[in-house]
């Protein structure tokens, strides 16, 4: 050990001239008394600097070179560079394994989708021109089309009632403000007092019976809207789907016959067995989506004959009332069918006026 601690004190002395060129090596003799200078140790010295040295793991780093500030230090347990490499590795390679994933499957979907598209586009463009069969439930598009022109008429129904229900709103403000005039006029023409009180009752009459009209007419148009635009709306959003299915069905089931009908090569027979397993799966969802309308439609059909039945009846008896001044009939009609207006009289405009 004393021989090799020698021997690194006389490399260690070896002096470097400015172009990097070794000087004049010293002879023998002078080498080993320097090193017999510096390095007289014995074995037991030798011990006692490997016991009472620093600790590898407790050395530090100064940042700012020789005698640098006590801020700058950094411990060396600290640093575990392999470890440190080996981690942000891993790291960056798993987050670029998660981007490609995530591409691969979304370029995946895209495709999925453009080539379903192709298919229902190029089966809708060969029905059109004749050229394409299409699968066809003639009792199920009888009905389809009995809702589409029933909706349609109950559309204008609803458009009509409410145009009445706009003009006799109109005419029951009128009457009411006919009437306040009337009643002035009684108080400032004692000449015609009896005659302008006479009018100014019956108008305030009308007045009040036509509000009473105006909420059950406004019943009435609530609950066609709500049968046109809710419940035969969303029939109608099933249908679409059974539609788009009945498409995408025709579509597979036409790529899986054409396939069918060409040669029979060990791709050919690949991409068989690929269009038959889509032309189940088509198969399956166009028969669910037409049990699925088929079941709408029946429901609706109920639903509409109970919604209607009741409505028209509400009408027909307001209307009737009304024009035949049986006030209390009128009353009745609107207690029958559960429709609550404000008492008149109230210092609060009444609902219809908020409007």
């Amino acid at each position: 050990m004393t021989d090799s601690i020698m021997s690194k004190a006389a490399t260690m002395e070896i002096p470097i001239n400015s172009n990097g060129d070794t000087g004049t090596l010293p002879e023998d003799d002078s080498l080993e008394q320097a090193a017999q200078i510096h390095w007289r140790l014995d074995e037991k010295d030798l011990q006692q600097v490997m016991v009472s040295g620093p600790n590898l793991n407790e050395t530090s780093i100064v940042s700012g070179g020789y005698g640098g500030a006590a801020e700058g230090i950094i411990p060396t347990s600290s640093i575990k560079g392999p470890s440190m490499h080996h981690s942000g590795s891993g790291s960056l390679a798993g987050a670029e394994d998660a981007s490609r994933g995530v591409a691969v499957e979304k370029f995946d979907i895209v495709k999925k989708w453009g080539l379903n598209t192709y298919k229902c586009t190029k089966q809708m463009i060969s029905e059109r021109f004749g050229r394409g069969s299409r699968t066809v439930d003639l009792e199920l598009e009888a009905q389809i089309e009995v809702l589409r022109d029933t909706k349609r008429k109950y559309e204008n129904v609803l458009r009509l009632a409410r145009a009445l229900t706009n003009h006799f709103y109109s005419m029951v403000q009128t009457q009411h403000a006919l009437g306040d005039t009337f009643a002035d006029l009684s108080q400032k023409s004692p000449e015609l007092r009896d005659e302008f009180g006479y009018n100014a009752e019956t108008q305030k009459l009308l007045c009040r019976n036509g509000e009473t009209l105006l909420g059950a007419i406004n019943f009435f148009v609530s609950s066609i809207n709500t049968l046109v635009n809710k419940t035969m709306e969303d029939t109608l959003m099933t249908i679409k789907m059974y539609e788009n299915a009945r498409l995408e069905f025709d579509a597979y089931r036409a790529d899986l016959e054409e396939l069918n009908m060409g040669p029979r090569d060990a791709a050919t027979l690949a991409r068989i067995d690929t269009a038959q397993q889509q032309y189940q799966i088509h198969k399956e969802k166009y028969e669910r989506l037409r049990g699925d309308v088929t079941i709408k439609l029946k429901f609706l059909d109920e639903n509409k004959v109970k919604v209607m039945h009741k409505q028209l009846l509400l009408f027909h008896n307001a209307i009737s009332a009304y024009f035949a001044g049986n006030q209390q009939q009128l009353e009745q009609t609107l207690k029958q069918f559960n429709i609550k207006l404000k008492p008149p009289g109230a210092d609060k405009p009444s609902w219809l006026e908020e409007q």
